[in-house]
């Protein structure tokens, strides 16, 4: 893991939000979100990303005026020897989101700069512009450009939809579908032509979640997800990068506390 440029860009980034905060002092508070998920499995794009163990995510967001800094990372209780060099637990991936987000009218828009710092893989870096309607289902369509490490586009469209069902709970439905196209052979390789750089409709994403506000700060969030390849390409690529070897197909799920201040 890179760490010290990881840390760099870290420090980055709460420098922007603390310059903003201070150029605009008394039009509004930063926000913050700390939130701590518990899965069954880590799935990304539609890659197996831990076998047969619990993962621990945590998360932290500090936002104002639109513009926020995130830093998730990633503890595999009992990581896989077919996915990584050692097994037992290990913190395995540390990332850090810088974005703005805003709005015109009904239309919601958003750009933003990821670093993945991994154990295991060469760090990497992407750059991703969003936009959103807000109509019911609120579709959201994100291209994302990796620019570092495994050069190539990832363009994702998302709707959700959330149901009251009580004062202090509601019922969550989303789904997502995928495209991923990577620059060259190298990267990412067609299965069927090795030759050729792998392009295919990719993942698709199911999600069922029960949200429980404890109280105005504190959020309990049981979640499940079905993650599935959209094309026969994209099957037999996740099948070869998953830990067993034979499943594109994943259900997962588990629970998140989130508290906001």
């Amino acid at each position: 893991m890179k760490s010290l440029g990881c840390g760099v860009m870290v420090l980055a980034g709460l420098m922007i939000v603390n310059g903003a905060v201070a150029a605009r002092a008394g039009e509004g508070d930063p926000s913050g979100d700390v939130t701590v998920g518990l899965y069954s499995k880590y799935v990304w794009r539609g890659f197996e990303l831990s076998k047969d163990s619990m993962v621990i995510q945590p998360s932290v967001t500090i936002g104002y005026q639109g513009l926020g800094v995130n830093l998730w990372g990633n503890l595999d209780t009992d990581q896989a020897m077919e996915l990584y060099d050692e097994d037992g637990a290990n913190w395995n991936e540390t990332d850090m989101t810088i974005s703005y987000d805003g709005s015109y009218g009904m239309f919601g828009y958003g750009l933003g700069y990821i670093y993945y710092a991994l154990d295991g893989a060469d760090d990497t870096q992407e750059v991703y512009v969003s936009f959103s309607v807000d109509v019911p289902a609120s579709p959201t369509l994100t291209v994302y450009r990796d620019m570092d490490a495994a050069p190539g586009w990832y363009i994702s469209l998302e709707v959700s939809h959330a149901i009251d069902l009580m004062e202090n709970l509601s019922l969550g439905l989303g789904a997502k579908v995928s495209y991923l196209s990577a620059d060259d052979s190298d990267t990412l390789a067609d299965p069927d032509d090795p030759g050729s750089s792998y392009s295919d409709f990719h993942d698709g994403v199911i999600s069922l979640s029960l949200s429980y506000t404890v109280t105005e700060h504190l959020v309990i969030t049981p979640e499940m997800y079905y993650s599935f390849a959209l094309g026969s390409d994209a099957r037999d690529l996740l099948e070869g990068a998953s830990a067993d070897g034979d499943d594109a197909s994943f259900f997962y799920g588990g629970v998140s506390a989130s508290f906001s201040f």
